[in-house]
């Protein structure tokens, strides 16, 4: 090959021009999954995770073409066919925002986006009922490289309705901790039977996106603050947490399933844990990967030659005959590619790179990745007693673009033409290995001069509301209204985000508002919805947990700031002991391993997290009244059986 550069990409240019842009609808922008008609379906749909993944040799080309200051067009070609694409799948979900706005209240499968379209169109191919429509990873790697694409200097949002509709997709996204949804490969579990699941790669990829958009400007570095996107961090560690909990496993049915590369690795590098992301990696390579690429998962029969393509589902106990025979698809090969460069890995990434350069099938003067390999009929039984002995061959599925798509990435990067930070410009790949455990800063309110008054009696320091103004102290149910605006636009029939609590890491942040600064209580102490909170040793216990919370998932600039508010009842009452002895262990520095730091609302400003929001459409915060000093409560009692 030559050592021209210019050559080189040129060369690339002719693979990404024949493969990806002469199948690009001049009109929708939309690319087909392949132009090939199956048994095993129509792939000239357009797949929103295909059209995805398939438009990323184009941009990372075009990233090439910039470096080297081309001037033949190219650049602004490819450029702008990314653009048409993005825009393309944006004109198509936004068509169905009423789906977005039912699902955001729902979570009904029957009410998510739809997950492929008409490639000519962009309408709904298939009906809510006749598809597993529900893929929380399409719509979360659509926000994910949007967000990197913008980052890297294109413009593909361009009013504030879209602006709009993607807040309201990141809240569509923003409970995939708990969404059973139909995963990567549109089954649900293992078996097929179309029940939804929760799926470690569709929780990844939701993750990733609420990271790259948590106060994204959407319009680019220009842009005002009303095309910022905001995200629930708690969302974030929720993800997080389920992630660290389920992982290296896909789901309660799939112990171990390919699709979680994408997730430790590249677009996603949603799992900071190394030893997670190591170990997912190992399960995968040991016991998915053979000759020609990796298997999905294990036992899985699709596309083998004794599938029946006319069922849906097997049996658990018929999978048993697809054992050792799964087909490999060569598409795995590219993220495991990604993967090591990106971890700096040069060994192990040449060795993948001509793992994949001895798959390639020639088709059409290519040389190109298929769909997958296959065990030839008639060399079942042989492969069965000796896996990974037999010649496979490779399905009629050629090129499997997403697949070429990544190779075409990876190969820019390997040879020179491309710098890993340029295809993530946001710096995810950084993300493993970030350490948590910021130090808290804690400040204590008194609701009275009285209050103040007798905490300083027993030596502990307090400020009252008059003297932190103009900063404002407001509850947690507050802060959840506010958010229900983000988002808002009539004109697409969008309401924001569903009204819900939040945790512990929104509230410990300190938010301009409409140009007012605000703090927040935590949600538990809430005096009108928890009635523990009137319990003071109930009350000290909650607020170790959120501490504890909220010290290990903390990872935004900053430090986490919590207010408490003290009134009289609670340092009267006979068990103010609990409240008070927690407050000397904050003057020590720690409560329990959690390190705390107890001092005035005014010094932590400086060096506290910040979150600004300008647009709340008319929404007004309450008026801030005196809290009673007495509140009634209720007696729980065993109910007399009669």
């Amino acid at each position: 090959m030559t050592n021209d550069p210019l050559a080189k990409l040129d060369s690339f240019y002719e693979q990404v021009s024949s493969i990806m842009l002469s199948r690009q609808h001049p009109i929708t922008g939309l690319l087909p999954a392949s132009t090939a008609v199956t048994a095993h379906g129509d792939y000239t749909d357009a797949w929103v995770r295909d059209n995805v993944y398939s438009i990323l040799a184009a941009w990372g080309l075009s990233l090439a073409y910039k470096r080297l200051d081309e001037s033949a067009g190219r650049t602004i070609l490819l450029e702008q066919s990314v653009v048409k694409l993005m825009r393309g799948l944006l004109m198509a979900m936004m068509r169905q925002s009423d789906k977005v706005e039912k699902f955001k209240q729902t979570q009904d499968p029957l009410d998510a986006l739809h997950a492929k379209y008409d490639t000519k169109t962009g309408n709904p191919v298939v009906g809510d009922d006749e598809w597993g429509h529900l893929q929380i990873d399409a719509t979360s790697l659509f926000l994910l490289m949007l967000a990197q694409m913008i980052a890297s200097g294109l413009r593909i949002i361009f009013t504030l309705d879209e602006v709009n509709f993607i807040q309201n997709l990141v809240h569509y996204i923003g409970r995939a901790y708990r969404t059973a949804d139909f995963g990567i490969w549109e089954r649900g579990n293992k078996f097929n039977h179309g029940v939804t699941e929760i799926n470690s790669s569709s929780v990844g990829m939701a993750k990733a996106a609420l990271e790259a958009m948590n106060g994204f400007n959407l319009f680019g570095p220009g842009g005002g603050q009303a095309s910022v996107v905001h995200t629930v961090p708690d969302e974030i560690a929720r993800a997080r947490i389920t992630l660290e909990s389920s992982l290296p496993a896909e789901s309660l049915s799939k112990e171990i399933d390919a699709a979680t590369l994408s997730i430790v690795g590249y677009p996603a590098f949603a799992v900071e844990s190394e030893e997670i992301v190591e170990r997912t990696i190992n399960d995968v390579v040991n016991k998915l990967e053979g000759n020609y690429g990796c298997k999905r998962f294990l036992r899985d029969g699709h596309q083998t030659f004794i599938e029946d393509s006319h069922r849906l589902y097997y049996e658990p106990e018929e999978l048993l005959q697809f054992e050792n025979i799964e087909c490999e698809w060569p598409l795995f090969y590219t993220y495991l590619l990604l993967y090591h460069l990106f971890r700096g890995n040069k060994k192990e990434a040449a060795a993948y790179r001509e793992k994949i350069e001895k798959v390639l099938v020639e088709h059409d003067n290519n040389l190109l990745l298929p769909e997958l390999y296959r065990v030839p009929q008639d060399l079942i039984d042989l492969e069965r007693k000796n896996p990974n002995s037999q010649q496979r061959e490779a399905n009629e599925n050629v090129p499997l673009v997403w697949a070429q798509s990544l190779f075409i990435l990876g190969a820019l990067i390997q040879d020179g033409m491309l710098n890993k930070s340029d295809i993530d410009p946001l710096g995810r790949y950084q993300k493993i290995g970030k350490q948590f455990g910021r130090r808290i800063q804690f400040s204590l309110l008194a609701d009275s001069i009285s209050v103040k008054q007798q905490l300083e009696e027993k030596g502990i320091k307090a400020e009252t509301r008059d003297q932190v103004h103009p900063v404002v102290i407001h509850e947690a149910t507050t802060l959840a209204e506010a958010f229900c605006q983000l988002g808002i636009n009539h004109r697409l029939g969008l309401s924001g985000r569903p009204l819900r609590h939040l945790r512990g890491l929104a509230t410990s942040t300190v938010y301009t508002i409409e140009g007012q600064r605000i703090l927040f209580q935590p949600q538990f102490m809430n005096q009108h919805d928890f009635y523990l909170a009137l319990d003071n040793a109930m009350l000290v216990e909650r607020l170790k947990m959120i501490l504890t919370y909220i010290h290990k998932q903390w990872d935004m600039p900053g430090r986490p700031l919590v207010v408490l508010i003290v009134n009289k009842r609670m340092i009267n009452d006979e068990e103010s002991s609990a409240l008070l002895h927690f407050m000397d262990e904050c003057r020590e520095g720690f409560i329990g391993t959690t390190p705390i730091q107890l001092g005035r609302i005014a010094d932590f400003l400086p060096t506290s997290g910040r979150e600004r929001i300008d647009v709340l459409h008319n929404f007004t915060f309450p008026e801030i009244d005196e809290q009673p000093e007495h509140y009634s409560s209720f007696v729980l009692t065993r109910q007399k059986q009669v």
